[in-house]
């Protein structure tokens, strides 16, 4: 069984049940900076407006009943509140939380602990939900939906059926990759929520809160700067918040004024918008050796010596928001703002084809 969390609706503490299991799977919250940054209740939560309204009328509605919260999904890009929610939520109803992986669930028995030790309304949070095995699904359809799993004892003619009575709880799921989630899976969620970028106003107030839990001072303008460059996630925004003032405390007193913010983020490679080394080196691939595209993501990623998978769900997204790149039918190619944001000219490329023919 993988490295759990239970928070008790007492003090609404974290406390790691330790199973045996490498840190390698511990959950994101084994870090105690890390849970400090975290807002602690919904009500800390800032963006995410209409998701926060429907889940605040959900938990009241539930509340009032006296029945277990329905089963929640939530999807969108890594590092925009996923877990965030999925551990507020159980506060919220004064309830206990397991917390798994579906990484780590790779046959029914290994979801079978999180089930018969859940309490009465409590939540089980599955984090990368779509990376269970499909027999795990399947699994979990009548435990979602009857509150019951049916177990097979023995094998062949003496093998027999154990049917086990679970007591009521809420699966809350998060994935950043909801097509590769079964249909029948999905429609078992009675709410779905996806999480969207944050604007840099949103970042803003969180890092200036951020930074006043880290005992850090810092500048309006400074915040502004780091929220600017932190391509709308808060994860990414505490991150280089915490680059900023490491090199703050070693070279400016521990003071980070927009200067400091400035030398800071360029000095790990991170530029006015965001990009950091390794976008870059996509974006100049593109241009020095395609000459802007279209070209495949596979001869890209070959000639980065990266693996595709990286370039799709790391660097590719980001591109796309920001308007750098487009898909076309043949391939990735290079929008004038990307264009531009390397200093090329786009018609400097138009005129020569990727490959001229050599003449004798």
């Amino acid at each position: 069984m993988p490295k759990e969390v239970i928070i008790g609706p007492q003090d609404g503490q974290s406390k790691p049940v330790d199973s045996g299991v490498p840190d390698i799977f511990r959950n994101e919250w084994s870090s105690e900076e890390d849970r400090a940054l975290r807002p602690q209740r919904m009500a800390e939560m800032i963006g995410q407006r209409d998701v926060f309204a429907r889940l605040e009328i959900s938990i009241r509605a539930a509340q009032k009943r006296r029945e277990p919260l329905g089963h929640i999904l939530f999807d969108g890009p890594p590092g925009l509140g996923k877990t965030t929610f999925a551990t507020c939520i159980p506060r919220e109803l004064g309830v206990a939380i397991q917390i798994g992986n579906g990484a780590t669930l790779k046959s029914p028995k290994d979801v079978v602990p999180y089930l018969t030790n859940a309490e009465e309304g409590s939540v089980l949070f599955i984090d990368e939900i779509h990376r269970m095995q499909k027999s795990v699904e399947e699994f979990l359809y009548p435990a979602m939906e009857d509150f019951r799993i049916d177990l097979t004892l023995g094998e062949g003619v003496n093998a027999r059926t154990l049917n086990i009575q679970l007591k009521p709880f809420t699966l809350i799921g998060a994935t950043t990759r909801t097509g590769l989630i079964s249909a029948p899976l999905r429609d078992r969620f009675q709410m779905r929520e996806h999480l969207d970028f944050y604007t840099v106003d949103e970042l803003s107030v969180i890092i200036r809160r951020n930074a006043g839990k880290l005992n850090v001072k810092i500048d309006d303008d400074a915040a502004y700067e780091i929220a600017f460059r932190s391509r709308g996630t808060p994860r990414l925004a505490n991150n280089r918040l915490r680059w900023v003032r490491d090199f703050a405390d070693a070279k400016a007193n521990g003071a980070i004024t927009l200067q400091v913010a400035v030398d800071a983020l360029d000095m790990q490679g991170i530029d006015r918008l965001g990009l950091d080394q390794q976008d870059r080196k996509f974006l100049e691939t593109v241009l020095r050796v395609f000459r802007g595209g279209p070209v495949g993501i596979e001869s890209v990623a070959h000639t980065m010596n990266i693996a595709p998978d990286t370039l799709i769900d790391e660097v590719e997204p980001f591109m796309l928001r920001s308007e750098l790149i487009i898909r076309t039918p043949r391939g990735r190619r290079l929008t004038e703002k990307g264009f531009r944001h390397l200093g090329a000219n786009p018609a400097d490329y138009e005129e020569f084809p990727l490959f001229p023919l050599i003449k004798d």
